[in-house]
C-alpha cells in the first residue's frame, strides 16, 4: 500500500531534509512542489523555511506561486507553515520594509529588541497553548511541553489576529506568537520536525486530521529549557572509516592494540542512541577536519546525512583549528 503523499514547498533556503526524513518516519512520502498545478492538487502541503523574508516573497513570486498558495489557504485546505512559512502568512516583516506578505494573518513580523536579549531566539521554549488543535492530539494533554526555536523575528498578539492565535511563548519579557491555526490552517514559529517526540507527535496530529484536542498545562511564562546536547569527537582510523573517539590526554590511539584509533562505536549509532536517551542536540566534532574543506568532507557530511534519518533534534558539526584566523 503506498504511503500518503504531502506536499513540500521548497523555497531553496530552508532544511527540507529534516523534514521530509520526519515524514518518511511517520509513513508519509514527501513529494515537493514543481508547479502552480502541484498546489492547486495538493490534499496537504507543508511549507517549511528558514532566512529571508524578502527571499523567500520573491520565490513565490517568480514562481507564480503567490495567487495559488493564498488560494489554497483561503479554500480552507490543509496547509502548515513552518518557521519562515509561518511569518509569510502575515502582512510583511519589518526585516525587508516594502515586501508584501501574503497578509493571510494581520500583523507584521518585527525583530526581537536586541537591547536587553541575545538575538536570535535560539533553543528549546515551552508554549502556552489557546485554542485546542489536531498537532495536540497525539501530546500528553497535562504535558508542558518544550519545541525547538531558532528565529530572529516573531510576530505579536493582537485584537485583530488573536482568533489566529494557537500558542504564545516568552522569551525574556517578549510574548510571541509560536503557532497560528484557523480551521485547517496550521502554522508554527517553531520547528517540530527538530523537536524531538512532541514535534513528531504534533506533526502527526496535523497529518491525520486528529480530532482537535487542548492542552490543560498552562504556565505563566514560558522560559528556555536547560540543555543536553552530547558531543562527540569523531575521525577517521587507519581503515578509512569514521568512528567516535576519546582522548587521553588527545592522544586517541590506544597503548596497545598496535596503536590502534580508539573506537568508542559508529558516530550514528551513537547519535541515536544520545537521542533516544534524551539528547536535544548531537554535536559532532570532526578532530581531523583542519586538514580539509568541511564542505568537501563527504564521509562527515554522509554522517550527518544518515543522521537526520533516525535523530529529530538539531544536529552540528565542528572541527580543528587551520591558522590563527580560525581561531
Amino acid at each position: 500500500m503506498p504511503y500518503p503523499v504531502v506536499h513540500v514547498l521548497d523555497y531553496g533556503a530552508g532544511n527540507v531534509r529534516s523534514l521530509k526524513n520526519a515524514l518518511h518516519a511517520l509513513g508519509y512520502t514527501p513529494v515537493d512542489v514543481e508547479r502552480v498545478e502541484d498546489i492547486e492538487n495538493a490534499s496537504i502541503l507543508l511549507f517549511p523555511g528558514v532566512g529571508n523574508f524578502a527571499q523567500a516573497m520573491s520565490f513565490l513570486t517568480s514562481h507564480n506561486y503567490v495567487d495559488a498558495l493564498k488560494a489554497y489557504i483561503l479554500a480552507n485546505k490543509r496547509f502548515m507553515g513552518i518557521c519562515l512559512g509561518m511569518q509569510t502568512l502575515f502582512e510583511g516583516s519589518e526585516e525587508c520594509p516594502g515586501v508584501p506578505g501574503l497578509g493571510i494573518v494581520p500583523g507584521l513580523v518585527a525583530r526581537f529588541p536586541s537591547d536587553n536579549l541575545a538575538v536570535p531566539h535560539i533553543g528549546w521554549n515551552g508554549v502556552n497553548s489557546h485554542q485546542s488543535s489536531p498537532i495536540f492530539a497525539h501530546v500528553d494533554a497535562s504535558s508542558d511541553p518544550t519545541v525547538y526555536f531558532v528565529h530572529s523575528f516573531r510576530a505579536s498578539v493582537s485584537s485583530a489576529n488573536k482568533p489566529w492565535v494557537l500558542t504564545t511563548t516568552n522569551y525574556g519579557d517578549v510574548e510571541f506568537i509560536s503557532a497560528i491555526q484557523h480551521g485547517n490552517i496550521v502554522a508554527t514559529q517553531f520547528h517540530p520536525e527538530k523537536s524531538g517526540a512532541i514535534g513528531l507527535h504534533m506533526l502527526r496530529g496535523f497529518l491525520e486530521g486528529a480530532a482537535p484536542t487542548a492542552l490543560s498545562h498552562a504556565a505563566p511564562t514560558t522560559v528556555l529549557r536547560k540543555r543536553v546536547i552530547a558531543c562527540l569527537d569523531v575521525r577517521a582510523n587507519d581503515a578509512g572509516d569514521l568512528v567516535v573517539t576519546k582522548g587521553d590526554q588527545y592522544d586517541v590511539r590506544e597503548a596497545s592494540n598496535d596503536g590502534q584509533v580508539r573506537n568508542m562505536g559508529k558516530p550514528v549509532d551513537l547519535c541515536a542512541r544520545y537521542y533516544s536517551e534524551g539528547a536535544d542536540e548531537i554535536a559532532f566534532l570532526n578532530i581531523t577536519s583542519f586538514r580539509e574543506q568541511p564542505l568537501d568532507d563527504s564521509p562527515m557530511l554522509a554522517v550527518l546525512e544518515a543522521a537526520s534519518a533516525r535523530v529529530f533534534v538539531p544536529l552540528t558539526v565542528g572541527g580543528g583549528i587551520r591558522g590563527y584566523t580560525d581561531a
